[in-house]
């Protein structure tokens, strides 16, 4: 019996990235996107593309930081999955190589129980191109997995984990159920659940 899911963020529990909105905004998102599309699809290492992205922000206003994170589009089914799952007596958590400001938020509306993301770092109202969190490496994600399966006493077995990039699967290795959702190609090969529709609901369908 599962008792505990783990959820990605960008474009898992919300549809795009983060990041790419923030570029948008600084007329650098085709720059930006193309790096995080490099990260997600395996060819580029994790830790590095985040800092390389996190430095072109740099000298963004943190409000406008903040309206992005309170505005992103969430995945179609978040909301009523997690609560679905929740009811199921799971514990759902979320991490993200993304950022506080939008998982910190997004917990208020889908109902998550806890979330593991990096901070951007700003100073004087503006950020400073820095970045630093619980997930800033291609492992990080199977690194607090497993300290939370210790926590919580809960298995391999007993984990769902659902993603769609390449800095997924390390939390992969940990899960008896791995839900590739609307993913690259790397990440579907370690699936044994696959989702093609951006619709979280037909999750629920497979467990």
């Amino acid at each position: 019996m599962l008792k505990l899911a783990v959820f990605d963020f960008d474009s898992t529990l919300m549809d795009g990235e983060t990041i790419d909105f923030f570029a948008t905004e600084l007329g650098i998102g085709e720059k930006v996107a193309k790096i995080t599309e490099e990260a997600m699809s395996g060819r580029l290492d994790f830790f590095e593309s985040l800092q390389q992205r996190v430095g072109l922000l740099k000298g963004l206003d943190y409000s406008v930081v903040e309206k992005i994170s309170q505005n992103l589009p969430f995945m179609p089914g978040a909301k009523e999955t997690i609560a679905e799952l929740k009811r199921r007596g799971l514990t759902v958590v979320c991490f993200s190589g993304g950022f506080r400001s939008a998982t910190g938020y997004a917990k208020s509306i889908l109902g998550y129980d806890a979330d593991f993301s990096n901070v951007l770092h700003e100073k004087n109202g503006k950020l400073t191109g820095l970045v630093g969190g619980d997930m800033m490496f291609s492992h990080s994600k199977g690194d607090m997995l497993e300290r939370l399966q210790n926590i919580l006493g809960v298995s391999q077995e007993e984990t769902l984990v659902c993603g769609d990039g390449a800095n997924d699967l390390s939390m992969f290795a940990h899960a008896g159920t791995r839900i590739a959702f609307c993913a690259r190609p790397v990440l579907e090969a370690e699936a044994n659940i696959i989702i093609k529709e951006k619709d979280l609901t037909l999750i629920l369908e497979k467990i």
